[in-house]
């Protein structure tokens, strides 16, 4: 299968005509509107809602959570790397596993994700080759299970998050590898939020235990012998069509003094998504201030002109993004080039026209695009804050890719009583303080000032158009 990372130049015409046809797949309506006072939602107490403060506390509250679990741990997540990290927790749970042996484990993964190396490295067993290892090793107790949302990785990949352990909900839009868990000198920024709430967990359990396991289309990645994704076929297509009418159990009540309400939410596909009608009524519902996090600059359509709607009624937003450098494909000019190593050049192509194109709302302080960097780390952040009284936690990249091919899931955080504002004032000063405001869309380095290798690319996709479709897929 022809990849972005193993793309050549010489290539792009051929995959360009295969991108053409995703895309004309997926156009369509961006989902239903919701009423969003409407949705049902899990009172929760304030106080059993926490924001860590990073990757250290994520790590630590992680395998704390692991080792003193007693009833069930249940992860989904879009991979569980062959790192030392991703060894570190696979490790904590066969050890859990064998302390407490009447403990339910289950972890959810991308199944094309788990089955690859790196991006950019030589064909490999990918992780898998650790999951059987350890499988072998240590017995059954910790099964990992595979979850194809297609038949091709290109054309989407399961991207839902939460770990469930117990009656509290770990979530985040990190996976588990080094860099999310800051296992050595580099980190990946995200989100981390801790909720103690045992409806919260049972409804997101019951999600992985009710909806994906027992699809046929659902297969062990830790046992060495695995069908062939072709011959999963008929199996991933009843699948979609299950998971695309699909959305989380739950049974609503009412928010008393001293609480929140928290609604999960699901979305997959271009129709009738309900997470992306979510994003776009919390976005239009914005009267004062808006806080949108994404890693890559590159808004779908209904999320960029919602945006502007706001902007032209006067409310402040604030996007923030990482920088360039700080893009988990950023190749620094003094290593050798690949052609996955033109994204972050792409994205910030993307921002530089939105920039330009709202100056007059960056100059009157309308428009706040904050750049992260802090020295080589990477920056991974995901989510909304709405005027006081609304957040949503997610994995969603708010990007083209998850808009329209992507299993996501969010938290969509209710707080009428504006409990929380301390909480998420606290976490984006944290945030801020590693980004500059961008003043002026000349603030971006110019095209010219690029590596060649990523100035010649970049003019060829521009050439055949094809930068639009690889905004679309990736």
């Amino acid at each position: 299968m022809i990849t972005w990372a193993s793309m050549s130049p010489e290539l792009l015409p051929r995959t360009t005509a295969f991108a053409e046809a995703v895309v004309r797949r997926l156009r369509g309506r961006n989902g239903r509107l919701v009423a969003l006072d409407g949705l049902a939602h899990i009172p929760v107490p304030v106080a059993g809602i926490r924001t860590l403060s990073g990757p250290d506390e994520f790590r630590a509250t992680l395998l704390g959570l692991i080792s003193r679990a007693s009833k069930r741990i249940m992860i989904t997540t879009l991979y569980l790397q062959d790192d030392d990290a991703g060894r570190e927790v696979l490790s904590a749970l066969y050890a859990a596993k064998a302390t407490r042996p009447a403990l339910r484990i289950a972890v959810f993964v991308d199944w094309h994700r788990a089955q690859r190396g790196l991006v950019g490295q030589g064909a490999s067993a990918g992780n898998t080759a650790l999951y059987t290892e350890m499988a072998r090793r240590l017995g059954p107790g910790v099964p990992i299970y595979g979850v194809p949302v297609h038949s091709r990785e290109l054309m989407g990949v399961m991207h839902l998050k939460g770990l469930v352990i117990d009656d509290s909900v770990l979530y985040s839009g990190a996976s588990i590898n080094d860099a999310y868990l800051h296992r050595h000198q580099r980190y990946r920024l995200d989100r981390y939020h801790l909720i103690d709430s045992r409806p919260l967990a049972d409804s997101m359990a019951d999600l992985a235990t009710e909806v994906l396991r027992p699809s046929p289309a659902v297969g062990s990645v830790d046992d060495a012998v695995r069908p062939k994704t072709a011959a999963l076929r008929s199996a991933i297509g009843k699948f979609r069509r299950l998971l695309a009418n699909s959305n989380y159990r739950l049974v609503s009540g009412v928010i008393r003094e001293g609480q929140v309400g928290i609604t999960p939410l699901l979305g997959f596909g271009p129709r009738g998504n309900q997470l992306n009608a979510v994003i776009l009524q919390l976005i239009r519902r914005a009267e004062r201030r808006l806080v949108l996090f994404t890693p890559y600059f590159n808004l779908p359509g209904p999320v960029r002109r919602a945006l502007e709607d706001r902007l032209q009624q006067r409310c402040r937003v604030t996007i923030v993004v990482g920088d360039k450098t700080a893009n988990d494909f950023y190749i620094p000019p003094d290593e050798p080039f690949t052609t996955i190593g033109a994204l972050p050049y792409l994205y910030e192509g993307n921002l530089r026209r939105f920039c330009k194109t709202h100056q007059d709302a960056v100059d009157q302080g309308l428009l706040n695009l904050h750049l992260w960097r802090h020295e080589k780390h990477s920056f991974h952040l995901k989510g909304l804050l709405v005027d006081d009284d609304c957040a949503l936690l997610t994995g969603s990249n708010i990007n083209p890719r998850a808009w329209r091919l992507d299993l996501e899931n969010a938290l969509l955080i209710h707080d009428p009583q504006s409990r929380l504002v301390v909480q998420h004032g606290d976490e984006l000063e944290r945030i801020l303080a590693h980004t500059r405001r961008l003043d002026h869309h000349h603030a971006l380095d110019a095209v010219d000032t690029y590596p060649l290798p990523v100035q010649r690319l970049l003019k060829r996709l521009a050439r055949t158009r094809a930068d639009r479709l690889v905004n679309q897929v990736l």
